[in-house]
C-alpha cells in the first residue's frame, strides 16, 4: 500500500470513508497529481495486514473504504483486500483509470460504489497518458462498468492543452452515445503537476459555457467542478 487517509468526504459520494492508496501506474499523465505513487516498490509504504489492523480501529467511525491510486487495479491482490475489508463491514470504494480491464471485471462484483476517468477520445489517449494504445483497454474498462450495473461517475479532467473544446465535445457525444448516464468534468488543478507547461498555463474562459451547457445537455447527471471558483 502506498498510503491512507483516515477521513475523506469527498472520495465516496454522500459516504464519510477511509482511503488506501495503491501504488503504482503505468501511464504517465502529465496533470497527475499523485506522482509520487506511479512507482510501485517493493515493500510499498504499508504492509496490508497492518493496514487491517488501522481499518479495525475505524469501523463505526467511517462508512466506507475507497481504494485509490496510483491505479487500484495494477495490484493482483486488490479483489483479497477488498473482501478483507468488506468482513469488517465497510462499504467499497473504487477509483481506476481503466488500465485493467481483466483485474476490473475480477473485483466489480465487490464494488459498490466506482469512480473512474475517461481521459479523451479513445483515439487520442496517447496525447494526455504517453501510452501507445491507452485508449483500448480505457475503453474496454469503460464498458465492462457500464455492463455491470454498479454505481458509477465518470468523469474527465479539462485541460485546453490536452482537451480542446471540440474534443471535449467529441468525446462527451461518444461517452452518452455509450450510455453514460452520470459524467463529470473536473477543471485541472495545478496541485502536485509536476508538468510546468500544463500547470503554468492559464485556464480563464476555458472550457466555454457554450460547451459546458452543450455536454451537460447530453447526460442525465452533470457536474462541472470549476476548482478555480
Amino acid at each position: 500500500m502506498g498510503g491512507l487517509t483516515p477521513f475523506s468526504a469527498t472520495d465516496y459520494p454522500g459516504k464519510l470513508a477511509a482511503v488506501v492508496f495503491v501504488q503504482g501506474c503505468p501511464w504517465r499523465c502529465g496533470y497527475c497529481h499523485n506522482p509520487h505513487l506511479q512507482a510501485r516498490t517493493p515493500q510499498g509504504a504499508m504492509p496490508w495486514q497492518d493496514v487491517l489492523t488501522w481499518m479495525r480501529r475505524r469501523v463505526g467511525l467511517v462508512d466506507a473504504v475507497v481504494f485509490s491510486g496510483g491505479e487500484a487495479c495494477m495490484d493482483p491482490a486488490l479483489a483479497r483486500a477488498m473482501l478483507d475489508v468488506r468482513e469488517l463491514g465497510f462499504g467499497i470504494g473504487l477509483h481506476t483509470a481503466c488500465i485493467y480491464p481483466q483485474r476490473l471485471q475480477e473485483v466489480l462484483p465487490l464494488v459498490d460504489w466506482v469512480g473512474f476517468d475517461i481521459k479523451a477520445p479513445f483515439a487520442d489517449y496517447r496525447h494526455v497518458t504517453r501510452v501507445a494504445g491507452s485508449g483500448d483497454p480505457a475503453r474496454a474498462c469503460l464498458d465492462a462498468i457500464l455492463a455491470s450495473g454498479v454505481t458509477y461517475e465518470c468523469r474527465t479532467t479539462t485541460h485546453p492543452d490536452l482537451l480542446p473544446d471540440e474534443q471535449l465535445l467529441a468525446l462527451a457525444t461518444t461517452l452518452a452515445a455509450k450510455g453514460v448516464d452520470n459524467y463529470v468534468l473536473q477543471q485541472f488543478r495545478a496541485d502536485g503537476c509536476q508538468d510546468a507547461a500544463l500547470a503554468g498555463r492559464p485556464l480563464h474562459g476555458y472550457p466555454a459555457a457554450s460547451t459546458v451547457a452543450q455536454i451537460g445537455a447530453m447526460f442525465p447527471r452533470f457536474t462541472f467542478r470549476n476548482h478555480g471558483s
